[in-house]
């Protein structure tokens, strides 16, 4: 359950991210395509920074 205080805000600057640069470049997109894309974009940040994130259980005191 450590991760998550990570994983969490890292899902939010992406989606945050990906939806300014989809209104910014690619304007012509249907907001909710727009919407679905970053909520796509913000779970797969999610996964990956899950699993990466390491976090050794022999450290904690």
């Amino acid at each position: 359950m450590k991760k998550f205080p990570i994983t969490i805000p890292i899902m939010i600057i992406v989606m945050v991210i990906a939806m300014w640069m989809l209104e910014k470049d690619y304007s012509e997109i249907n907001l909710m395509t727009r919407i679905m894309i970053s909520i796509g974009a913000g779970i797969f940040s999610g996964l990956i920074s899950f699993f990466l994130f390491r976090f050794d259980k022999g450290n904690d005191k």
